[in-house]
């Protein structure tokens, strides 16, 4: 009898693994600390020492900066006594406006906190009751300032739509001040977020838009990532390590192809703009950031706070090009042109322009700050030259 040989399948190759998560590595960037103390305003100096150089506030000349800053005492000056700025939240200054009339409370607040002002200072301490107050959870009419509904049989709907935004929006300017630890704050962003990630989690995010009439247009019950709720979760560290899954959802999210309508959304039987709401990434390439370089910055700081910025071959690539705009001295100057960056969009104002000389090698501080400001945020060792 013959038994028959015994026979195997031939042995597969292992699959390779999967390539390890991009992150951008950690190197050094000069920061030209001494020629900003130069040419900077004095709250860019005080800034750049104390957020990027981080040295020592050891000479008392450097705590008193931020007051010698004469477009923050001017924005300060026009508050009015019950501590809102024009009884406006979001409003905006014209580019012809001379002492910020039309600038709004959570703007204004949020320009002094970028100037490097202290939460304990008046004028911050003013505004702060009507900014915690905004956070509570309800739709009275009497706190709806520039969107109070005049003359008008009140709209419950847009009411409602109009309180959601200016509770995100002070929710934000308090966690930028340094609130993070309040219980009132943490509750509200605790709300805000998980509106947010029952949303992201939700059949309506992946198919975000129904169709009304020839509009492509959110539902009501939409509540994608804000810019307003994106920048309280960045200057939210420990709660964001405590609520990691929320932002794991936000970044997959950030990482969608930004739709080319405009967003709006069905609030009622209105169709209304939402420009505040973020529905992927507004820097996909090169010319994005060109367009609109103020915007570009902020964006990259913005990510930079959260996290993604190192996690993002994309965003990172975008700000190594801006590095490698700066000259031998690490200052930075425009990829083309010598103009100054200016932008249009309403959501930069209350961070840029904090320079304000426009002229001169002095008009290129604001940048050469902010991208050492955005090394240091990501972990990156800084040089100081």
């Amino acid at each position: 009898m013959t038994v028959p040989l015994l026979t195997t399948a031939p042995v597969q190759p292992a699959a390779p693994p999967p390539p390890p998560p991009f992150l951008a590595p950690l190197t050094p960037i000069n920061f030209p600390l001494g020629w900003l103390l130069e040419h900077g305003s004095p709250a860019i100096q005080y800034r750049s020492v104390v957020d990027v150089a981080r040295l020592p506030a050891v000479d008392p000349r450097f705590s008193v900066l931020p007051f010698a800053h004469v477009p923050a005492l001017k924005l300060a000056m026009v508050q009015s006594p019950d501590g809102t700025w024009n009884q406006s939240m979001l409003g905006v200054p014209s580019s012809r406006a001379m002492n910020f009339e039309g600038v709004g409370t959570i703007n204004a607040f949020r320009r002094l906190v970028e100037c490097g002002w202290d939460r304990e200072s008046p004028p911050m301490v003013h505004a702060r009751r009507v900014l915690f107050r905004l956070l509570a959870e309800d739709e009275d009419p009497s706190h709806l300032y520039e969107h109070a509904q005049k003359g008008k049989t009140p709209d419950i709907e847009m009411a409602r739509r109009s309180r959601a935004i200016l509770r995100e929006a002070a929710a934000a300017a308090l966690a930028h001040a340094g609130y993070e630890n309040d219980p009132r704050l943490r509750g509200a962003a605790r709300r805000i977020s998980e509106r947010v990630y029952d949303y992201l989690r939700s059949p309506l995010a992946e198919k975000p838009f129904i169709r009304v009439g020839n509009q492509h247009v959110l539902p009501q019950e939409a509540a994608p990532p804000s810019i307003y709720s994106l920048t309280m979760l960045a200057y939210m560290p420990s709660f964001r390590s405590e609520h990691h899954e929320i932002l794991d959802r936000i970044y997959i999210w950030l990482n969608h192809t930004m739709p080319r309508q405009e967003v709006v959304q069905l609030c009622g039987k209105k169709i209304i703009e939402q420009p505040h709401l973020v529905l992927g990434d507004p820097l996909p390439h090169r010319n994005a950031a060109d367009a609109d370089v103020p915007a570009a910055i902020v964006w990259l700081e913005l990510m930079a706070r959260l996290g993604f910025l190192r996690r993002n071959e994309n965003w990172s690539k975008l700000f190594e090009r801006f590095l490698d705009d700066r000259d031998r001295q690490g200052i930075w100057h425009p990829h083309k042109g010598m103009a100054g960056p200016k932008t249009t969009n309403p959501f930069i104002w209350p961070i840029y322009p904090i320079e304000v000389t426009t002229g001169g090698d002095d008009r290129w501080a604001d940048f050469t700050f902010r991208l050492g400001l955005i090394a240091r945020i990501s972990g990156r060792p800084i040089n100081l030259i």
